[in-house]
């Protein structure tokens, strides 16, 4: 593989992901460890809640029929997968309908698989090492995870070297900490077990999943509205 891929300059050819609205609503949500027949609700609380992003880990048992049951149910989601650590997960999940790729780690393989499909793709990266090398293998964004190991002042630092990367702050992020994240650099966040835990999901707890939605989404809204608010006078003025 080459040590750096061209990044493609047109946003449409990212097949089936819609990155302008990514960057407008930069939520991802992760679902990990959830049965088949909690799907139907967990999909309605996640798009009623105003979640649109959304990924199934490929350790959840049935990952890609959930994937594929996921686009039917509700093909206004973009839905992907998340724990891609092989070149043949990622045409597993293609073949599913997966239309981004999220991992806890760089595979130059993966990389190069999502680059050739034009696929979007999210490697996991934490160390400034590990994270030139991940944009520079042609990553959307890349996965500062866990986050919460590091704090939204390790965005600002990375952020003086690498002002150029897009980062997305994956690990411990929640409402009360989404506008220092923000502050600090972060182009997008994820929310995962917090919400979307195993027990919730099976005991049908979708009410409270999509409250909780709500609440983060409203939480990162209020910070976009902020800025849309700053930008505008910056043009009037």
């Amino acid at each position: 593989m080459k040590s750096l891929l061209q990044k493609p300059t047109s946003k449409s050819l990212m097949a089936g992901f819609d990155l302008i609205l990514f960057e407008k609503k930069p939520v991802l949500g992760i679902i990990r460890g959830m049965g088949e027949e909690s799907l139907p609700g967990v999909l309605e609380a996640v798009f009623s809640g105003g979640l649109r992003f959304l990924e199934f880990t490929l350790n959840t048992p049935s990952a890609f029929l959930l994937i594929k049951k996921a686009i039917e149910q509700f093909p206004d989601l973009c839905i992907g997968a998340g724990t891609v650590l092989s070149t043949e997960s990622a045409q597993k999940a293609v073949d599913a309908g997966a239309k981004f790729l999220v991992a806890p780690n760089l595979n130059e393989n993966v990389a190069e698989f999502c680059y050739k499909n034009s696929l979007a793709y999210f490697p996991g990266a934490l160390t400034p090492t590990e994270i030139e090398k991940a944009w520079s293998s042609g990553a959307t964004m890349v996965k500062i995870f866990p986050a919460s190991q590091m704090g939204p002042n390790y965005f600002k630092q990375l952020k003086g070297p690498f002002d150029h990367i897009k980062l997305m702050a994956v690990g411990g992020v929640g409402p009360q900490n989404i506008p220092d994240y923000f502050s600090s650099g972060a182009s997008a966040v994820a929310l995962g077990g917090s919400i979307f835990s195993p027990r919730r999901m099976a005991n049908r707890e979708f009410s409270a999943i999509q409250k909780e939605i709500e609440e983060f989404m409203f939480a990162v809204n209020k910070i976009y509205s902020k800025i849309s608010a700053i930008d505008l006078a910056n043009h009037s003025s």
